[in-house]
């Protein structure tokens, strides 16, 4: 609680001076400070609460997340072109935010629950599908960053619970394939303005807008497994048919899923989340936040430039400055020496999240613990690395310290389940 508080302390002296010369500052403070009351508020009541009961109560809360992700569609509103949002009138709520603690929550319970089928080919296929209709269900919104944090949760948990390095494997060529197939057209075009001559690069553009369907692509690539597998067998090398099947499906499938991918992803988006590779290509389009972001950082130095005194933040250089880009606030404004005291208390956050999964008194425990901390992770190192130049733009906050009552809500819940989980450490 020491690091939430100090986290907080720093997220409100930099959301105050992002929007101090824009007459928000009051707006964005009062807003993120009564989320942040409500968000407490539940902390405490989730503490209290017995984590164990979740386990029970899964199938409900896996539908109950689902009716949330489904209403927001039918009734939602739309804010920056995704219909993510419940609008009351003086606040807004985006229940993506919820729906993935309790999508940790539910996965946690199946992987507890089927630990002893880890090597079964139904195992993968359900906790597929447990994913799936989630994700389907924020991509119809749509909302791709939101998407990215379910990934990482994934593959941490069944790595925790011992499932085949294989299949992992074959988790991240799915991943690839789905969002690399609809990024690798528009990283390619994007290189040739700067090396229009290059033969290869022209080559493979004209390649990837031939006409030519993906699906014999895809076929040749399978046939090209079967036959290497086949190839094995023949030199006594004894690999089952399971093996090469399952590859085949989840190449077969990743490529499908590409598909709709790159349709609800618009040229801007794309655009941006290849970029950061050479933010000069595109200085005044999708590269700009990276540079104006690099510089801010940069030119805060050791001690910073002072409280409500960075030239990037106040005359409005610095794009999303509350939201996505506060830590490069606060780079800029706090230097090297508050930076550093942000990052070291994210770590103590961080670390005292694996001490709760450790001495957690069951799985259950250990693995929601792991789960929640799989997040806070991702987001942390996705969000500062693109502030830096170092990940893609994705629009992913920095928890507990961006703006936003939805994203500081849910996190304060998911630290509640948290203590609620070592509070209980000790009681058997």
């Amino acid at each position: 609680m020491f690091a939430v508080i100090g986290l907080v302390a720093i997220s409100f002296s930099a959301i105050y001076s992002a929007g101090i010369n824009y007459e928000n500052s009051f707006k964005y403070v009062s807003m993120q400070a009564l989320a942040l009351g409500i968000g407490f508020v539940g902390l405490l009541l989730l503490a209290r609460f017995n984590y164990q009961y979740y386990k029970y109560l899964d199938k409900f809360i896996y539908i109950l997340s689902l009716l949330l992700l489904i209403s927001v569609l039918i009734f939602g509103t739309v804010k920056r072109g995704t219909k993510g949002w419940f609008d009351f009138g003086f606040i807004s709520f985006q229940p993506v935010e919820i729906a993935k603690i309790m999508f940790i929550l539910v996965f946690a319970s199946f992987l507890d629950t089927k630990s002893k089928e880890v090597e079964k080919v139904s195992f993968l296929f359900f906790s597929f599908v447990i994913l799936a209709i989630h994700l389907i269900l924020i991509m119809m919104q749509p909302d791709f960053s939101s998407t990215l944090s379910y990934f990482p949760v994934t593959l941490i948990l069944l790595f925790m619970i011992c499932v085949s390095p294989f299949y992992l494997f074959c988790i991240v060529i799915f991943g690839a394939l789905a969002i690399g197939i609809p990024l690798l057209s528009t990283f390619i075009n994007m290189h040739l303005k700067i090396s229009p001559s290059g033969a290869f690069l022209t080559s493979l553009v004209f390649f990837l807008k031939m006409n030519l369907n993906w699906l014999y692509i895809i076929i040749a690539i399978i046939f090209l497994i079967m036959c290497f597998w086949w190839f094995l067998w023949k030199l006594k090398i004894r690999i089952s048919i399971i093996y090469p099947l399952v590859l085949c499906n989840v190449i077969f499938w990743g490529c499908i899923t590409s598909i709709p991918l790159e349709k609800s992803l618009k040229d801007y988006q794309k655009k941006r989340l290849v970029v950061f590779v050479n933010p000069k290509i595109d200085p005044k389009g999708s590269g700009y936040n990276i540079i104006q972001s690099k510089i801010a950082i940069g030119s805060g130095k050791f001690m910073g430039k002072g409280f409500k005194k960075g030239t990037q933040t106040q005359l409005g250089f610095l794009p999303e400055r509350h939201t996505d880009f506060i830590f490069s606030v606060i780079g800029e404004e706090g230097g090297w020496v508050i930076a550093q005291l942000t990052l070291f208390l994210y770590f103590l956050f961080i670390w005292r999240c694996l001490i709760i999964a450790k001495a957690a008194r069951d799985r259950y425990g250990s693995l929601v613990a792991i789960g929640i901390t799989t997040m806070f992770v991702f987001y942390a190192v996705i969000n500062i690395g693109m502030v830096m130049g170092m990940m893609p733009v994705t629009g992913m906050p920095l928890l507990l310290l961006s703006y936003g009552g939805s994203s500081i809500f849910s996190s304060l819940c998911a630290i509640g389940i948290l203590l609620s989980i070592h509070i209980r450490r000790h009681i058997y």
